[in-house]
């Protein structure tokens, strides 16, 4: 898969939160945005996922300009900001509803992802019961049960303790060796140093620099 982000802006409140960004992203690659708060990290992964329209500029997956040829990315995972779960269902129907709607993923596919991701012992206990780390396992599974080929990952470490973390980590690595295109925006440093092939800083809305390994 490949995204380009081709002079994007995107004014709100009279702000461009995104200035005149362009910039090519391939798959097999993990690409680690970070910078400070309202640097624009997220709303460029807001803009990759279809979520927001651009004041001037486009986003273009595999050749088709998002909002005018497509309306989302196709086989996307995502976790930004205020994503939702369904407290009141287990985490085995909270991937079991979300598979209905596009029908990709099989009973294995949901079982083997939330071995993945340390749930499977507590995939019978209600949502609503999970302490935050839980739920931010469950986030990442609802992300990945269905194969993507495209993530946009914002803090997926958070609330995790240093085991889960290690354990996402390397699950991120697998995923980009099987050449998913994967966008981390982390403020967790080892994060940014151990998954990125490529190290983007942004700043008032920009891509001010890059390092590759």
């Amino acid at each position: 898969m490949e995204v380009e982000v081709k002079n994007y802006s995107k004014k709100l409140k009279g702000r461009n939160v995104l200035d005149n960004v362009s910039y090519k992203f391939e798959g097999g690659n993990i690409y680690g945005l970070y910078g400070r708060n309202g640097s624009g990290k997220t709303m460029l992964m807001r803009a990759v996922a279809g979520l927001i329209f651009p004041t001037s500029g486009e986003v273009i997956i595999d050749g088709k300009v998002l909002h005018k040829e497509i309306s989302f990315p196709k086989d996307m995972g995502v976790i930004i900001e205020n994503m939702e779960l369904m407290p009141q269902y287990d985490a085995y129907d909270n991937l079991k509803i979300l598979g209905k709607i596009r029908k990709t993923a099989t009973d294995d596919d949901i079982n083997s992802t939330l071995e993945k991701v340390g749930l499977h012992d507590v995939k019978g206990k209600k949502v609503r019961t999970y302490s935050l780390g839980m739920k931010q396992k469950l986030a990442i599974a609802q992300a990945i049960f269905e194969h993507p080929k495209l993530l946009l990952l914002d803090e997926p470490t958070n609330a995790l303790d240093e085991e889960s973390i290690n354990d996402i980590r390397k699950l991120l690595l697998e995923l980009k060796e099987k050449g998913v295109l994967i966008i981390v925006a982390s403020h967790n440093k080892e994060d940014i140093e151990l998954l990125s092939d490529v190290k983007i800083n942004m700043a008032d809305g920009k891509i001010k620099s890059e390092v590759r390994k």
